[in-house]
Parts: C-alpha cells; sequence; structure tokens
C-alpha cells in the first residue's frame, strides 16, 4: 500500500508541473505509470523536460536583477536588506524539485533493458545537473539541509529529518556535477535546446567559489561549519573553471569594437545560437504557444522602463578611469556636476551599462532618433520616467521601439555566459593565494581587451582609498571590482555579499545613493547634505537594518519546527 501511495504522490507531481508554463516550449510529460515508462530515451527526455523553466533557468542578463543589493535602488527596498522580516513571514521549504529529480532515478534504470547507457546517458546528466541546482537554491536559502538521493516514503517525508550540514550538502552537490559532466554531451549545440557538460563544469565553478568563500568569511561565525576547509573548494573551482577555458568551445564576444560590443552583447541581438560567449540562453519568438507572452509583457516593461530599475552610485564609482586607475585622486575622473562628465574618461562598459547623453534612447520606424539627454531632462517626472538614483539601466535596453512593446519583444534571454567562467578562474586563484599574471592574462586580461581597457598587472595595482575589503589583498579587491563590474544587473551581486559575509561592511547602516540632484529639473527624492540622490533617507533614517547574525540565512517556518522536533532554526530566528 505504501508503494501505491508513493508513485500516486510522483504522477501527481508530475501531472502538476505539467500544467505550469514550459520554459522551453516542450510538450507536458503525459500522466503514466512509472511501471509503463521508463522504458525509451524518448521516455527520459520527455520527463527530464520539465526541468527546464524559469525556476531553474531565471533570465540573468539586463533585467535589473540586483536590486536586492547595493547596486541597484528601487522604490522600495528589499526587506532583508533592511532587517525587517519576521518568522511569521518565513516561507516554506520546498523540496519539490529534489523530489522530481529523485524520482527520476528511482525509476530510469528500467530502461536497460531497452536501450544501451550511450542512448540515454545526456537525459541521467541532466536529471544531476538539476538536482544540484535545486539544492544549491535550498543551500544558499537555508545552510544545512536535508539530503536525499530517493523519494522518501510517505512515512518519512523529508522535513521529518534532521538537517545535514552545509558543506556535506555541497559535496554532494558537486559529486553530483561531476556526474552530469560526465554524461552530458560536448557538443557546444545551439544553446538554448538542452545544457551540456561545459554548463555544468560552469556551474560546478559558481557553486565550489560560493561555499569555499563561505566556509573562508563566515569562519567562526553562527553561519560557519565546523572545521572549514575553503582551499577544496577553490581548487575545484579552479579546475572545473580551467576545464573550460581549456576545452577551446567558447571565447569571449567580440567585433572588435570596444566601445559596443559589450552593449550589444545583451542588446543588438535576435538569437545567440552561434554567439561564441553565451553558453545558455532563452529564445523569445511570436510564434510561441499561449502563455509566453504574458512572461514576456512583464519582463519587458520592468526591462524597458527605467522605474525602480536605477543603479546605484556605489556601483558607479567602480568603474575605473581609462589609464586603469580608481577614479579616486584621478585627474582623468571630470567629476560628478553632471553624468556627461561623469562619464568620461572610463571603462567603456560605464556608459554601455548606463544610459548616457550622446546615445540612442530611443529609434523610431522611421529612423528618428532620441537620445539619452532627452529622457534626463525630463526625468522624475511622470511615472515612465521614474528613476530613484537617476543613473538608467542601458544594459539589456534596446533603443528601436519596435522591440519595446511587449507583446512584440523577442530579445532573446541570457542564462549562462563565459564571462563568469574567466571571473570564477581569477577570484578562486585570488583566494588560494595562487594566482599569477599568466593567471591574469588568461581570465580578466580578455574581459578588460574587449572592452579596451588596461591590462590588471598584479606587482603595479593601484593603492584605492575607496576600497570596500582595504583588510583584503589589493588583488582581492580588484578581482572583486572586476566581478561587479563585467556582471552589473546579472543578479550575482545579492549571493556575493552573502558568501563575502561583506553585509557589514556593504549593507549595515549604510543607504544606496545617486547622482547630482542638482542635474533634474524636477526631483521628487530626497537629497543628501552633498548634494547626492538619497532616495531612501527618510523611509530609512538609519540605513539598512539587515541583522548580521540573523539575515545571512532564512528562517524555518514555525509549522515546520512544530513538525519536526529535531529540527534547530537557523541563528537568530529563535
Amino acid at each position: 500500500m505504501k508503494n501505491i501511495k508513493i508513485i500516486i504522490g510522483a504522477l501527481t507531481f508530475l501531472m502538476l508541473s505539467a500544467c505550469e508554463k514550459n520554459f522551453l516550449d516542450r510538450k507536458p510529460l503525459e500522466l503514466v505509470l512509472a511501471s509503463d515508462y521508463f522504458k525509451t530515451p524518448k521516455d527520459l527526455e520527455a520527463y527530464v523536460n520539465q526541468f527546464y523553466n524559469s525556476t531553474s533557468f531565471p533570465i540573468s542578463s539586463g533585467y535589473g536583477l540586483d536590486y536586492n543589493s547595493d547596486n541597484a535602488v528601487a522604490t522600495n527596498f528589499d526587506g532583508r536588506l533592511a532587517g525587517t522580516r519576521t518568522l511569521d513571514g518565513a516561507g516554506g521549504i520546498s523540496f519539490s524539485r529534489v523530489r522530481s529529480a529523485n524520482y527520476f532515478f528511482d525509476n530510469y534504470k528500467r530502461i536497460e533493458d531497452y536501450a544501451a547507457f550511450d542512448d540515454y546517458k545526456q537525459y541521467v546528466g541532466e536529471a544531476f545537473f538539476f538536482r544540484a541546482l535545486a539544492y544549491f537554491d535550498l543551500l544558499k536559502g537555508w545552510g544545512d539541509i536535508q539530503w536525499f538521493t530517493s523519494v522518501p516514503g510517505t512515512e518519512s517525508p523529508e522535513l521529518l529529518q534532521q538537517r545535514d550540514p552545509r558543506n556535506i550538502v555541497a559535496d554532494n552537490i558537486i559529486k553530483d556535477l561531476d556526474s552530469a559532466a560526465l554524461y552530458l554531451q560536448g557538443a557546444k549545440t545551439d544553446g538554448a535546446s538542452r545544457i551540456n557538460k561545459w554548463i555544468a563544469l560552469l556551474i560546478q565553478s559558481r557553486i565550489a567559489l560560493y561555499e569555499g568563500t563561505w566556509e573562508k568569511y563566515h569562519a567562526g561565525d553562527p553561519f560557519g561549519v565546523a572545521s572549514p576547509q575553503p582551499e577544496k573548494y577553490f581548487n575545484k573551482a579552479v579546475e572545473a573553471a580551467t576545464k573550460v577555458m581549456e576545452s577551446g568551445v567558447y571565447t569571449l564576444h567580440s567585433t572588435g569594437s570596444p566601445n559596443t560590443d559589450y552593449y550589444e552583447l545583451f542588446s543588438k541581438q535576435r538569437t545567440y545560437a552561434s554567439n561564441t560567449e553565451v553558453m545558455f540562453w532563452k529564445r523569445f519568438d511570436n510564434g510561441l504557444g499561449k502563455g509566453e507572452e504574458a512572461f514576456r509583457r512583464e519582463v519587458n516593461y520592468t526591462q524597458r522602463n527605467p522605474y525602480e530599475h536605477s543603479q546605484t552610485k556605489e556601483l558607479a564609482d567602480c568603474y575605473l578611469c581609462t589609464d586603469g586607475k580608481p577614479i579616486s585622486g584621478n585627474p582623468l575622473f571630470k567629476g560628478y556636476t553632471n553624468i556627461g562628465l561623469e562619464m568620461q574618461n572610463r571603462d567603456p562598459r560605464y556608459f554601455q551599462t548606463f544610459g548616457m547623453p550622446g546615445q540612442p534612447y530611443k529609434i523610431e520606424l522611421d529612423g528618428t532618433v532620441t537620445n539619452y539627454e532627452a529622457l534626463y531632462a525630463i526625468l522624475n517626472q511622470g511615472v515612465q520616467n521614474y528613476s530613484p538614483s537617476g543613473y538608467v539601466l542601458r544594459k539589456g535596453y534596446d533603443a528601436r521601439v519596435q522591440y519595446q512593446i511587449p507583446q512584440y519583444e523577442e530579445t532573446p534571454g541570457i542564462i549562462y555566459r563565459y564571462g563568469e567562467v574567466l571571473l570564477n578562474f581569477a577570484e578562486a586563484k585570488a583566494e588560494l593565494g595562487t594566482i599569477t599574471q599568466d593567471d591574469i592574462d588568461k581570465s580578466i586580461k580578455l574581459l578588460r581587451d574587449r572592452v579596451g581597457m588596461p591590462n590588471l598587472t598584479l606587482s603595479a595595482i593601484a593603492a584605492d582609498p575607496a576600497w570596500d575589503f582595504p583588510a583584503l589583498t589589493p588583488i582581492i579587491n580588484e578581482v572583486r571590482r572586476e566581478r561587479r563590474v563585467e556582471l552589473a544587473s546579472e543578479g550575482f551581486r545579492f549571493d556575493d555579499i552573502m558568501r563575502w559575509a561583506a553585509a557589514d561592511e556593504l549593507i549595515v547602516g549604510k543607504r544606496p545613493h545617486g547622482f547630482k540632484a542638482a542635474q533634474l529639473s524636477v526631483n521628487p527624492y530626497p537629497v543628501g547634505a552633498d548634494g547626492f540622490l538619497d532616495p531612501y533617507q527618510q523611509k530609512l533614517p538609519s540605513g539598512y537594518g539587515f541583522k548580521i547574525g540573523r539575515d545571512y540565512l532564512n528562517a524555518i517556518p514555525k509549522d515546520q519546527l512544530l513538525l519536526n522536533p529535531s529540527l534547530v532554526q537557523n541563528p537568530g530566528w529563535e
């Protein structure tokens, strides 16, 4: 009777999954009994198709996804940064993605009598990959979490088990990705259909770097692990990234135009099938079935509208001058009088990330061009033009008006790109203390070459009095700067702050700022004593209230603690 309940439960999950909008536009798996299924490679393919959805693959570029960090400012601040979350509002811990992956592992070997392993190993690799992704989300949210490799029976649901230490979970995730890389195809493919081994290695480098820095910088605090081994994870991150770098499958996108290549990677594309940098991407097509339009409308409304997608002065100040040195005390820096001056002599990624005067803001169908100075002239006048900081996000935005009507929008979305591999490699080497000039030349130099910036020279790093982490080495500070600039608005910044245990330096007691308010003819936002926009001055007079001893992890909901007396609440939530 118990086995029947397990099958019914799993099939119910499949039926519910089939009702969801499918991310890669595949037909849902038909509801069938496990005993009649998993007999052909197509059966396995249909099953793992359910994982290709927006939960596994959130769009990662050009959509203002750094709003919950020090990179962006919205009209409403994030509750986690503000420290206003409560135990009563703690959301549930869902193992549904893990259960679904494990149901595959419990049943896929039925195919062994019907097909050779080489005919279906791709789908086995995908199941390992998606289980790793699901567990990584749980790890980031709650730290210690129960690890399962099969679907628990009804007599032992996940939430009745004790949590496994986070480093054990991280080790198991990395093992899953080793298996994924072993079984997944090595071909690049079109990058929009099925994942490959290089994507698994990219994610392995990401997760190993995350856990390594977490263990290093949270050592001794309530979120650390017993007997931390950060070097083990840094070495794994280097190993995984190196395999991708040495494969020759990917290179940075560059046409030799340093003032446009970075911007056009995120905006002027209609397909990434032949792009050398984009490893995985999401296609949008007006010919897709019903249900995609609503998603396109939601994504592109927020992307096209500067409202709630303005970037911070703190991010803008990170961009080096064209001599490769910081703005502090640099004669090349023209000051803050207006954004046109502020952009001069700066890393070209500056004006390819922010909307700048002289650049097209709208290009009409008849070719008429309206530049950004026209937008700045009416900025913060009417909801369509609100930008609390003044720094309008340009990255990911296409000025052509035919691509600003949501139901016609077909700009594809980047999910994974090769630039991250280079950054993961450089950071892991810097954390190990083994980084060499050769390591920099095959990672950071390539990113800077694309935009015509000088290389980072290990023996001659210019000191910056505004470094975020003055207690750390110059090379770690500069690698972190490069990561912030290159990956701006791609959704990495919050995770970086969490794993670096950097909320005390970057969040607590601070507020995001904007450019000089005197540039605006109308300004509905508060202004600081120094003349810069200070949007949260009244709402957060003491700055963000992120609680260092609590907010690095989520709370375990009360009902789950009552259900399972063996669970221990995360630090600070008692």
